[in-house]
């Protein structure tokens, strides 16, 4: 049995487009982020959250 059975085909061609989230802006979200499995949200250069590295967040005790 074949796992694909009733899937749908994709027929989309060429690269997903993703605009900035942030409001007003309407340029190209370059930036993806998700948590888990979450959809991303995308973001701009200029509006791109600041990630803390893991080491960053941990506190210092």
């Amino acid at each position: 049995m074949s796992d694909e059975l009733g899937a749908k085909p994709h027929y989309e061609a060429g690269p997903y487009i993703h605009y900035c989230e942030h409001p007003g802006c309407t340029r190209w979200g370059s930036f993806g982020f998700a948590i888990g499995r979450a959809e991303p949200n995308w973001f701009c250069s200029e509006h791109k959250p600041e990630w803390k590295s893991r080491h960053e967040a941990q506190s210092r005790h």
